[in-house]
């Protein structure tokens, strides 16, 4: 188990640590912001394409794997705010299975040939409780901890197993997700490193209600096994929706900096029935709301360029018309958004990159609301 307090040398290389993944975090976010917009646009415009082709099947395939590759960006971008510590904790039922074989695809132009890595998925594995992309980064970041750890090469073994409740002294079964290196020890060269990084993961498993059991033995390697509540037995997972996308006849007003992403959003809403109209930024804004006879919803970035963002934007539109409704939007980490933007916690946000079905939904939800 780790230790319960750090020697001072290693607590001095945790607060260093702490910094500079604060700025590393602040850093990713903005570029994640910036990435997601461009995702926003490619998402939106390959699902457009996909129907004007899907008369045409050499088109179509050409549009699914573009599609494909956007889903595994938006994918990435998801874990790089998880990596920077800069996204919120959404635990939910997860196939342990699929996602380990996944990290173990990642993995392996990453740690290199001199790795080896190995997979040992036990068969039936129950989904688990957890963050999907959180649980893909403590894998990562154990993985590379354990590359370090292994300046000759070995062995990187990924396992998953059911472990019933009183295996490990609890009331409900459980999850295992094991890493496991053929390292001599991480201790022994890379100790303060060590005591950091496993106690970010310590922290992150523990956001999602789970356990962390780590075992270090010089000459035979370490080991970190994780444990997620099982799901229930009936799956709360729902397949994605094949209905199309419901519309209205409202007036939406859109507000994005973005010239691309402006332009985008405005061809979907129109293309679901809705008046719009539209402005670059907040000043713009306020304009077309003071000038224009009816509005009823506000949809716009939280992240903008001048002196009032998207949130300033809806308090003082919200004086000047009581009745209208907000949807926020961004690129940027959730949780990051509630603190530094002042979000209310009952806020709705669309984040970024989205679907037509998804932007769809979601205006309804607005309306109603």
């Amino acid at each position: 188990m780790l230790p319960k307090s750090l020697p001072t040398e290693g607590a001095q290389a945790q607060a260093g640590q702490a910094q500079k993944m604060e700025i590393v975090g602040r850093l990713t976010g903005g570029i994640v912001h910036d990435f997601n917009n461009i995702l926003t646009v490619i998402t939106g415009t390959i699902d457009i394409l996909a129907e004007a082709v899907a008369d045409r099947p050499e088109l179509a395939a050409v549009a699914g794997l573009i599609a494909e590759a956007a889903s595994r960006g938006a994918n990435l971008t998801a874990h790089l705010l998880t990596f920077a510590r800069a996204q919120p904790s959404h635990p939910r039922d997860v196939d342990v299975n699929k996602l380990v074989t996944e990290a173990a695809r990642l993995l392996r132009p990453t740690l290199g040939e001199q790795i080896e890595i190995e997979t040992i998925l036990a068969p039936g594995v129950a989904a688990a409780v957890v963050d999907p992309h959180q649980l893909m980064t403590l894998i990562l970041n154990l993985a590379i901890l354990a590359r370090d750890a292994m300046p000759d090469g070995g062995k990187l073994i990924l396992e998953t197993e059911n472990v019933p409740a009183e295996n490990i002294g609890e009331t409900d079964d459980h999850v295992r997700i094991g890493v496991s290196a053929s390292c001599y020890g991480i201790f022994v060269d890379y100790q303060d490193r060590a005591f950091v990084d496993l106690g970010m993961v310590q922290d992150c498993v523990r956001q999602s209600n789970g356990q962390i059991k780590v075992s270090c033995e010089a000459g035979r390697g370490t080991k970190v096994d994780m444990y997620f509540l099982r799901a229930a037995a009936r799956s709360t997972i729902e397949p994605a929706s094949k209905a199309p996308a419901e519309g209205g006849d409202e007036a939406i007003l859109i507000v994005e900096d973005d010239v691309l992403v402006r332009k985008y959003v405005v061809t979907q809403v129109q293309s679901l029935g809705y008046r719009t109209l539209a402005a670059g930024n907040a000043s713009e804004a306020l304009k077309i709301i003071d000038a224009s006879e009816a509005i009823d919803l506000l949809f716009t970035d939280v992240m903008m360029p001048g002196p009032i963002n998207g949130r300033q934007l809806a308090i003082e539109a919200l004086h000047r018309r009581p009745t209208l409704k907000v949807l926020y939007t961004s690129g940027y980490a959730e949780n990051a958004l509630l603190q530094e933007m002042r979000l209310d916690a009952d806020a709705l946000l669309l984040a970024k990159p989205y679907r037509k079905v998804d932007l769809a939904k979601m205006i309804r939800t607005a309306l109603a609301a």
